[in-house]
């Protein structure tokens, strides 16, 4: 399943802690309320991500939309890091105050969905299982500059697919027009 789109997932420990962490297993699931949902997997050296321990304490979550010029970041917050870590000091990023939701917005993404915990689904047990964690979007925040005649440009917003181990493509360069019906 290439190409994935990708949930940039910042959270807030009770401790306060910020955690940023990409999510390739992820999509919208809902539109009268807006669902969002991402998939943390469970690992053999992890069996809880911090971003889900985060979720299961506070209950509230950020989802900020990876994009070319912050790949580079979006890949450092890929790494297992421990959880009094600040993912976004690592990877030099600047956390944005939300509107509705305690975590911080990740300020370089031009897209970010304020969630407020709507369901935890568990998939499976042990490594290789994972939670699906969806969330409804309270608050969204879109920037002026990716925006034409009222819509998000793919082009301007140029956001990052996961194809599989380190590879990433650009779904705006793979995108086609169906054809009449």
């Amino acid at each position: 399943m290439i190409p994935r789109p990708i949930a940039w997932v910042s959270t807030t420990s009770a401790d306060g802690i910020n955690n940023v962490a990409p999510f390739s297993f992820f999509n919208a699931f809902g539109a009268q309320p807006v669902v969002l949902g991402f998939a943390p997997m469970s690992v053999a050296e992890q069996p809880v991500k911090d971003t889900l321990a985060n979720v299961r304490a506070l209950g509230q979550f950020v989802i900020n939309i990876a994009t070319e010029p912050t790949l580079v970041a979006m890949d450092t917050t890929g790494k297992t890091y421990p959880p009094d870590v600040d993912e976004f000091v690592v990877a030099g990023l600047t956390p944005a105050p939300s509107v509705a939701v305690r975590p911080p917005r990740v300020a370089e993404s031009p897209i970010n969905f304020e969630c407020e915990l709507f369901e935890l689904v568990p998939l499976g047990e042990g490594p290789g299982s994972s939670t699906l964690v969806l969330g409804r979007a309270v608050h969204v925040h879109v920037a002026d500059h990716i925006l034409v005649d009222g819509r998000v440009d793919a082009a301007l917003l140029e956001p990052v697919a996961r194809m599989g181990g380190p590879f990433y493509a650009r779904p705006d360069l793979l995108a086609f027009r169906r054809s009449d019906r």
